[in-house]
């Protein structure tokens, strides 16, 4: 009998769109699964359990070995320097990271300051450009910054550019594309290294096709 594989996923865009590319792999998640509420559940047939997480907390659970496999945003890797293995790009929930403000707008010369959730990444893109800012983070509603004066800028996931629009603002600088990635904690690798090469392989031959 195969060891279960504890599985960490993202709510929403993330885990519906990991669901469906799992069910093309073969494994047999109930479609009741994508309505669920509960935090924890159990498929006895798929012989996996899943964990349903925050986006930036699903590395933390495979890092830690709660959970042995996740499935992480690149923005997450990048931010989030996590002992895990980053074992396949499962190529979806395309989107990117970029810089946006508002039109017209000058720029403070000195530190301007900068709103975003990604502190890490934002600081290490502006110091690479040779640029000295303040970083702002906030967890949410990060558009709102430049509208109400508390920031010169943001950095931001954008997915098709809608909420920047409709708020006023301008993408000014495309930073990174970002995807989706399987992630696999490095002792469960070990151990459950057969299914989880197993798991790997089926979603690879599906990304492919």
């Amino acid at each position: 009998m195969k060891p279960f594989l504890t599985i960490a996923m993202p709510k929403g865009r993330i885990f519906e769109e990991a669901a469906k590319l799992m069910r093309k792999a073969g494994y047999p998640l109930p479609e009741e699964f994508d309505e669920t509420r509960k935090l924890i559940l159990t498929i006895e047939e798929a012989e996996m359990r899943f964990i349903l997480a925050k986006p930036m907390d699903v590395v933390t659970y495979v890092e830690h070995g709660v959970a042995d496999v996740g499935i992480a945003g690149k923005d997450v890797m990048m931010e989030e320097e996590r002992d895990v293995y980053e074992v396949l790009d499962l190529k979806i929930s395309e989107c990117y990271l970029a810089v946006a403000g508002l039109p017209d707008v000058k720029i403070k010369e000195v530190a301007p300051k900068v709103a975003t959730k990604y502190p890490n990444v934002a600081s290490s893109y502006f110091r690479e450009q040779g640029e000295q800012v303040e970083i702002i983070k906030l967890n949410g509603s990060i558009e709102l910054a430049p509208l109400i004066g508390l920031a010169d800028r943001i950095v931001d996931i954008v997915s098709s550019g809608r909420t920047l629009k409709e708020n006023g603002l301008i993408e000014l600088e495309n930073i990174a594309p970002i995807t989706s990635r399987l992630v696999v904690n490095p002792v469960s690798y070990r151990v459950k290294s057969g299914v989880i090469d197993e798991l790997v392989e089926r979603l690879s031959q599906i990304i492919e096709q």
